[in-house]
Formats: structure tokens, C-alpha cells, sequence
């Protein structure tokens, strides 16, 4: 009788403590939902007065033009008043800061709203990008895809923008589509790809399986790199046939173009054997694999280095599904990647040149 007046107590404590764990949690998400939305609230006020600030002092600059170095003297004298009265934050460079904020996006005071998913730093970061396509899209992209500083930072250092250029009318569709719908298979391909960080050692002697292996071990940093809509299906993914089995370097199901995307990893340079066995591989997914919702694969050659001959003369000129592009396991300079992206730009409208 007394075991069962015991095993009652601690089912009613047990109950008690669940009840109590419960409370607990709620009041945590009620207490963080709180501070997220008085950190959201306080940023955007905080980069709103930014903004207002940096107005104000275009407007006394354009009064005072006729004087030389005005704007400077102006944003050094105006720093130390305002450091004595305020304390730290009104430095000579953050206000120069401020100026160029108001100066780089004069139309947030027009109708044209500020990003509350962005914080100062994010918005720091951007205006200093020139090409001002890029800035929106760096605006955008950062906003919705949810980027951290760092993650816009390396983006922009690595030209992230302009490797998605990949052919002469990208820009205009990236500026026109309203929808993700309208985008193509082309539009999520960049050229080159930049993978500094698998922090692979120089001199640079690894093999195809190794950078497999770290692109696995660096998943969340190489979905970021290939961009929206990514997600991992699978690594020497086996397909089969009646007689012959084939594995495929990496799988990956790309939410947005309804399709899967295959990647081989080539460590010499691009052969029309890689175009052809790739070509191949996306066949076979599509019979065996892709359903009835599903749009045609994608297969992309991750290579070393591109052959220009077997780009202009092998199947890759006539496959829509079907890509070869440089990857960079070291970082390359600025220079070095423009000159990349120019190249690849001039290569891919002679060829459509040759087509029409």
C-alpha cells in the first residue's frame, strides 16, 4: 500500500517538475523574443539618426563649399565637441562614417526604407562598395539570406556579385527578375569559385578525394558559397545500372530551380573526357533519379583549370545543364579575380557571338 502512495508522490513531483520546466522555458523565449525585438528597434533607430546625421552635415558642407577643407574641418572640430558632450562613438572617422552613409543612400528618407535585419556594420560594409548594382544586391541578398558581417564581408572581397555575372545579360535579369521563378540554371553558376576557406595548405598537393573530404567538413561555408537555395543530398553518391555502378562526387537538390545539381572535383585541367563523362552523369540522373516534379539536372565541373579549346569545341557549348568552372583554394588577389571575371566575360559573349 505504501509503494503505491510513493509511486503517486513522485509522479506528482515528477508532473510538478515538468510543469516548472515548462514555465521555465516559456519565460525564456518570452524574455529573448523581448530583447531581439528591443535590439531590432534600438538598431534601426541607431542607424536611422546615423543617417540623419550624416544629412545634416552634407547640408552645412554644401553651405560652407566656398571655403577649402570646410568638410574637414568641420567633422574634426564637430568630433571633439561631441565626444566631450556624448562620450566615445563621434570619432573623426565615424562621422566622415555618417557622411558617406547619407551620401551613398540619399533615398532612405524618401519612401525608401532601411533593412532591419542589417546593423551598422552590415551597412558600413556595403557603402563602400562602388558599382552601385552591387550594393543593391549585397543589400538585398544580405538582408534574406540572413549574412553575418563576416559572411558579407568575405562575399564582397570576393567579388561574390560579379562571379554570378556569368554571361552578358546576367545583370540586366539579376536587376529585372522579380521572381525566383525566372531565373535559369546559369544564373546560380559562378566563375570561378573561390574556396580559401578549407585552408588547405601550400604548396597545394591535394588530391580530389582531400578537397571532397574538406568540402564536406566545411558543408555550411560551401552552401553559402554556391549560394540560394542549396541543400546537401549526398557525397560518391552511387548510381546503377543493369551492369555498372558510378558515384558522383557530390549531390546537391537546389529548392529554388526544382533540380538536382551534380558536382564533379577535377584537379588538373578541364578534358573533353570530364565534359563527356559529367554529360553522361546527367543523363543517367535524370532517367534514374529526377521525378516527375522535378526540372532537368544540372552538372557542374569543378576543375583547376579550363581548357578554352574544350569549352568552344565539346559538349559544353551546346548543353544548356551542363558547366565547367575554376575553383581557387587560396584567395586570390584583387586584381588576379577581376582580371578572372573579365576574362571568363569576354570568353562567354564571343561565343555567343559565334552562335546568333
Amino acid at each position: 500500500m505504501s509503494s503505491i502512495i510513493d509511486n503517486k508522490e513522485n509522479n506528482g513531483r515528477g508532473k510538478k517538475k515538468e510543469s516548472e520546466q515548462l514555465l521555465f522555458n516559456d519565460i525564456i523565449k518570452i524574455l529573448a523574443t523581448a530583447r531581439h525585438k528591443a535590439f531590432t528597434t534600438v538598431n534601426i533607430a541607431m542607424v536611422q539618426a546615423y543617417w540623419h546625421i550624416g544629412k545634416r552635415i552634407v547640408e552645412e558642407d554644401q553651405q560652407g563649399k566656398e571655403r577649402a577643407n570646410y568638410g574637414d574641418a568641420l567633422l574634426k572640430e564637430l568630433s571633439i565637441s561631441l565626444t566631450q558632450e556624448l562620450g566615445k562613438g563621434f570619432a573623426y572617422a565615424n562621422l566622415k562614417n555618417f557622411r558617406q552613409f547619407y551620401l551613398t543612400f540619399p533615398d532612405f528618407g524618401k519612401g525608401y526604407a532601411l533593412r532591419s535585419e542589417l546593423a551598422w556594420t552590415h551597412y558600413r560594409l556595403i557603402m563602400r562598395v562602388e558599382n552601385p548594382n552591387a550594393r543593391n544586391y549585397y543589400l538585398n541578398e544580405c538582408a534574406e539570406q540572413n549574412w553575418s558581417t563576416r559572411i558579407l564581408e568575405r562575399n564582397i572581397n570576393t567579388f561574390y556579385y560579379e562571379r554570378i555575372l556569368s554571361t552578358p545579360n546576367k545583370q540586366e535579369a539579376l536587376q529585372q527578375s522579380t521572381t525566383l521563378e525566372k531565373q535559369t540554371p546559369a544564373d546560380f553558376i559562378k566563375d570561378p569559385y573561390v574556396l580559401e576557406f578549407l585552408n588547405i595548405q601550400q604548396p597545394y598537393i591535394a588530391t580530389e578525394y582531400q578537397i571532397e573530404t574538406a568540402l564536406i567538413n566545411n558543408l555550411q561555408l560551401f552552401l553559402l558559397e554556391l549560394g540560394k537555395g542549396f541543400s546537401f543530398v549526398g557525397r560518391q553518391f552511387r548510381i546503377s545500372t543493369e551492369t555498372s555502378h558510378f558515384y558522383i562526387d557530390l549531390v546537391f537538390y537546389n529548392y529554388i530551380l526544382k533540380c538536382f545539381v551534380l558536382f564533379d572535383l577535377k584537379t588538373n585541367k578541364l578534358t573533353h573526357q570530364d565534359t563527356g563523362q559529367m554529360d553522361m552523369y546527367i543523363r543517367m540522373f535524370d532517367d534514374l533519379k529526377r521525378t516527375e516534379t522535378d526540372n532537368p539536372t544540372i552538372g557542374i565541373i569543378l576543375c583547376a583549370e579550363k581548357d578554352e579549346t574544350v569549352v568552344k569545341y565539346s559538349i559544353l557549348k551546346e548543353n544548356e545543364h551542363l558547366f565547367a568552372a575554376k575553383y581557387h583554394i587560396y584567395l586570390p588577389t584583387e586584381k588576379e579575380l577581376i582580371a578572372e571575371i573579365e576574362r571568363e566575360k569576354q570568353l562567354i559573349k564571343e561565343q555567343l557571338e559565334n552562335r546568333i
